[in-house]
């Protein structure tokens, strides 16, 4: 055993609300997400549109609440008119964001009536790299006006008739990566999206528009980019967008366990150059952070293996791109980072992890075969599940774990939610060698306890994955000892669980 742990949470304490949109997620045209995940004609589970049951059932099982479409670096060089209109008359076209061909086969309609089906709000994507302010006006124009207008009608005559009425638009993508078609610098991408988000409000003042922030926390224009981008659009848009993606580097798995750390600071960053920029401007809205892509992904083998590979070869459709298979650390991880983005509310109004099907997923699939759960898919749904009303941070007094990248940080790191009577405690365990006891002080009695954790599992090893053929990892039972208004749980090495239980109010 490790040093005890012990939790204190006052349940009567204030905070931020859980934002719905927290939960969302991503489907870009690149890989297998979209043609062999998501859609793949002639699938035994495969509906009269070629969507795959089996996959919609997994997608409303994870309890995403957001899609964010089409794109990603895609987006940088796409043409929406490319996607609507008959099928049989649609552009084959080469995607050199992903050196694949796009058939266009699915668009704006049909992954439109997909994300309904689904449940998710449809976050939607204009190309800001090749295109500009008409062309993202012109498609908000088509997705959003009743009719009588050219664009409006060809909507209507392409199937349409009532508007598609999405919310959430995402100026461009990365465009700070010098990788992104049409890549600009900080001033030439906030004019642009100054004057993109200027007249698509003339169109439709309801919208929330979100600016492109920096790709990662290292590019070197970061904080700068930020501080640009915000005086060009502040007073403009609604969120300025962080990217997140953290993995394995060879003999320090302490920091990527610490990855939550290293995103919490990131977040600290952002925030403050907002609130900057605001007191500059003497703006009173708010502008939230979308963290609008986040995921554990092998990015090391990605550069140097698979890239190479990739861009020196044909020109495939939907080839397998970046599908990486999770391991019981890398789901302990992306459990961490939940509770991270949970404790920040305050600031972060949505995040969407990246992606949704066979890319760097949840959700895997094989043509014409099953469609499973990776490891990864159970932190985000059991948290998806149950985290509603107030977040409420707790006290935590827990052993410390040394890091090369964070320093010394907390090796249990959690965070509630309360709704009504109902308390959800999210916790992880970032020791790789020994189990801790947990002490949970509530203050007040609990009833109909619940907790599972996701774990090692027997004959299996931190690296275990699930695959096609076997998933050995899933959620088990977590014993918990009741004690008047203390709860005492043991936490396996790494490991991240769920309590839930009904508290007295």
């Amino acid at each position: 055993m490790t040093s005890p742990t012990r939790i204190v949470l006052d349940t009567t304490a204030a905070g931020p609300d859980v934002p719905r949109r927290l939960f969302g997620t991503f489907a870009e045209h690149m890989g297998r997400c979209v043609y062999d995940g998501i859609s793949e004609p002639g699938h035994p589970t495969a509906d009269a549109d070629g969507f795959r049951g089996d996959v919609l059932d997994l997608v409303r099982e994870l309890g995403a609440t957001v899609v964010r479409y089409p794109g990603g670096n895609f987006v940088s060089g796409y043409r929406w008119e490319d996607g609507v209109g008959p099928r049989d008359q649609r552009p084959v076209r080469l995607d050199a964001a992903w050196h694949s061909t796009e058939t266009n086969q699915v668009g704006l309609h049909e992954f439109a009536d997909w994300a309904e089906r689904a449940g998710l709000e449809l976050m939607e994507a204009v190309n800001l790299g090749t295109r500009g302010v008409a062309e993202a006006a012109d498609l908000l124009e088509y997705a959003n006006h009743p009719g009588g207008t050219a664009l409006s009608d060809q909507r209507r005559a392409n199937g349409r008739d009532e508007p598609f009425g999405i919310r959430l638009w995402c100026l461009g993508n990365e465009m700070d990566g010098p990788w992104q078609i049409g890549h600009k610098t900080a001033d030439e991408y906030g004019r642009l999206a100054a004057e993109s988000a200027r007249l698509m409000r003339f169109i439709d003042p309801d919208i929330e528009l979100v600016a492109a922030g920096s790709s990662n926390h290292e590019m070197p224009t970061f904080g700068e980019w930020e501080r640009t981008v915000l005086r060009h659009t502040a007073g403009l848009v609604d969120h300025i967008s962080v990217h997140a993606y953290y993995e394995e580097t060879p003999g320090d798995p302490a920091s990527f366990l610490a990855s939550g750390v290293g995103l919490d600071r990131y977040l600290t960053e952002v925030a403050g150059i907002i609130d900057e920029v605001r007191a500059e401007h003497g703006i009173d809205t708010p502008i939230g952070i979308s963290v609008d892509e986040w995921n554990v992904w092998n990015q090391t083998r990605w550069n140097e293996v698979d890239k190479p590979r990739v861009f020196t070869g044909d020109w495939p459709v939907a080839p397998r791109l970046i599908e990486d298979d999770y391991t019981v650390t890398d789901a302990v991880v992306a459990g961490s980072l939940l509770i991270t983005l949970l404790r920040r509310a305050d600031r972060v109004s949505m995040a969407n992890l990246a992606q949704l099907v066979n890319v760097i997923a949840p959700i895997r699939t094989e043509p014409g075969g099953p469609a499973w759960r990776q490891t990864t898919f159970f932190p985000f749904q059991l948290t998806a599940a149950r985290a509603t009303g107030r977040v409420v941070v707790p006290q935590i007094t827990a052993g410390t774990i040394d890091t090369a990248r964070y320093g010394a940080v907390d090796a249990v790191d959690a965070v509630a939610t309360i709704d009504g009577d109902e308390l959800s405690l999210f916790v992880a365990h970032r020791g790789l060698d020994a189990a801790t006891p947990v002490e949970l002080d509530l203050g007040v009695p609990a009833t109909g306890v619940e907790a599972l954790v996701l774990t090692i599992p027997e004959d299996g090893d931190r690296h275990t994955v699930n695959g096609a053929d076997a998933q050995p990892v899933a959620p088990v039972s977590l014993p918990v000892d009741a004690d008047g208004t203390s709860l005492r749980f043991t936490l396996p090495p790494l490991s991240w669980a769920r309590l839930t239980a009904r508290i007295a109010r």
